[in-house]
């Protein structure tokens, strides 16, 4: 028996079910960034190369923003808890293999595992989510915990990952995964609602998959390439226009498909799209933030792993408290009213981080600025997923759950190549300028620049929510029903 959103019996297990599919997101999140803080360790223990070393992130990125729209297709048409399961297994699998990881091919391949099972978790997750929960107040609800464990994971991450590393070792920044996501599995066929799409046929969309899959995942590759060695080489032009062909042929082939991976007809709701452009832009934003905050915080204030997780309890706290304030406004005062102020809260935040200077002191200089950033995405991240699931089919849930968060996941894979690449050349040239060396102030005025830029993206972010969301969500929804109906 498959379950839909209106067959869902409203009893307790929604909200057990909740706390598993909310266990499983942060877990997904935090392996973005718990691994940062262990890198050199890492390197030190497994004997890796400066160069080779970033693969233990990017292998792992790579699979999660590309997979994502083939998880959420597949989880719509192969069963939504069926994916979750499988993909959670995976994922905590080769976690246990990170973590007994011999040798560099060794940790590579099994992060790269690890992202797939993350690319399958995640949609499969945030679908039976909107499944199991009618649209309005509960929704919003359970999507406002969502966005509170999306948000806060990163930070999280950082903490978890200073923390374990310094106490038992970089091998419990993975290990840790192996005992909670047996307990979800163990939970998972007990509360979660196995759900898929009630469509005629079954076709899968074999070329729109290989396309899209393999160009997402060259463009996060190429984005990473060409932060290290330049933009302007001819590897890294190559690899974008290669990454660029195969999204845009995916385009095309949706257009003339029966079946489509992606059906371009969601694109009608002007609530998911502009939801889209927002996570976009917020994920340029957010994850590059995140990386300048720990570079600045380890260089130039020196900082231990420990303190710089630490110190981003503040911005984490600010996200959890705030998330069910900004599902409440959401559905009291629409997704339109609220979703361009936690961008521009953002925004304000990165102004102030762009102004640290080389003697910061914590609670002067960081403090207030995690606070507000922290509010900011916590009213930018809910009602963007909100709006983003508002008014889609029934079954199309899955892969309006694998859109947005490929959206955020490749913006920020393209804010990091950005912001890196700015920090990097004006630290440089703020070095030519004044002696030669890269010193603190050097480093200082780089990340400076390159957080005005981040807050130009939270703007840009804001002024989409305020003008591309439709201002009456509710007849977003009743143009679907008109669309299903005559489909």
């Amino acid at each position: 028996m498959h379950a839909t959103a209106a067959t869902v019996p409203k009893d307790r297990r929604r909200w057990y079910a909740l706390a598993v599919i909310a266990t499983a997101q942060f877990m997904v999140v935090l392996d973005v960034a718990i691994v940062n803080v262990a890198l050199p360790t890492i390197k030190t223990d497994l004997h890796f190369s400066q160069e080779s070393l970033q693969w233990v992130v990017t292998a792992y990125s790579i699979l999660f923003g590309g997979a994502l729209l083939l998880g959420g297709r597949m989880a719509d048409l192969l069963g939504r808890r069926r994916l979750f399961v499988v993909g959670l297994a995976l994922f905590s699998l080769s976690s246990l293999v990170d973590g007994l990881a011999w040798s560099e091919w060794s940790l590579v391949a099994a992060r790269t595992l690890q992202g797939l099972g993350a690319a399958l978790v995640s949609p499969a997750a945030l679908s039976t989510l909107t499944t199991m929960f009618e649209e309005g107040r509960d929704r919003n609800f359970a999507l406002g915990v969502w966005g509170a464990v999306s948000g806060s994971g990163g930070a999280a991450g950082v903490l978890l990952g200073g923390a374990l590393t310094s106490s038992l070792g970089w091998s419990w920044v993975f290990f840790i995964n192996v005992p909670v996501g047996a307990v979800a599995l163990a939970l998972a066929p007990r509360l979660l609602v196995e759900s898929r799409a009630d469509v005629a046929h079954r076709h899968f969309d074999l070329p729109g998959a290989a396309s899209i899959t393999s160009g997402l995942m060259l463009l996060v590759y190429a984005l990473t390439r060409a932060a290290q060695h330049g933009w302007a080489s001819g590897e890294s032009i190559a690899l974008l226009a290669a990454a660029a062909a195969l999204i845009v042929a995916f385009v095309v082939v949706e257009a003339g498909s029966v079946a489509p991976l992606l059906p371009l007809r969601m694109f009608r709701l002007r609530t998911l799209t502009g939801s889209n452009a927002v996570g976009l832009l917020m994920g340029g934003a957010v994850f590059s933030q995140f990386f300048l905050l720990t570079l600045y915080m380890q260089q130039v204030m020196h900082y231990s792993a420990m303190q710089t997780g630490v110190a981003y309890v503040a911005l984490t706290l600010a996200v959890i408290v705030f998330a069910n304030v900004a599902q409440s406004l959401a559905l009291r005062f629409g997704v339109r009213r609220v979703m361009p102020i936690g961008p521009l809260l953002e925004a304000v935040s990165l102004v102030l981080y762009a102004r640290l200077p080389v003697e910061g002191h914590y609670f002067w200089d960081l403090f207030p600025a995690f606070l507000l950033g922290g509010t900011g995405m916590a009213f930018a991240f809910v009602p963007m997923t909100i709006g983003a699931l508002g008014g889609v089919r029934a079954s199309d849930a899955g892969i309006a759950s694998g859109l947005i968060t490929t959206m955020q996941q490749v913006g920020g894979s393209i804010g990091v190549a950005v912001a890196t690449t700015v920090a990097a050349t004006y630290a440089r040239h703020y070095a030519a300028g004044h002696g030669g060396a890269v010193s603190g102030v050097a480093l200082t005025h780089g990340f400076g620049i390159a957080f005005f830029v981040l807050a130009g993206l939270a703007i840009a972010a804001s002024l989409a929510g305020a003008l591309l969301v439709e201002s009456k969500p509710a007849e977003d929804t009743a143009v679907e029903v008109a669309l299903e109906a005559a489909a």
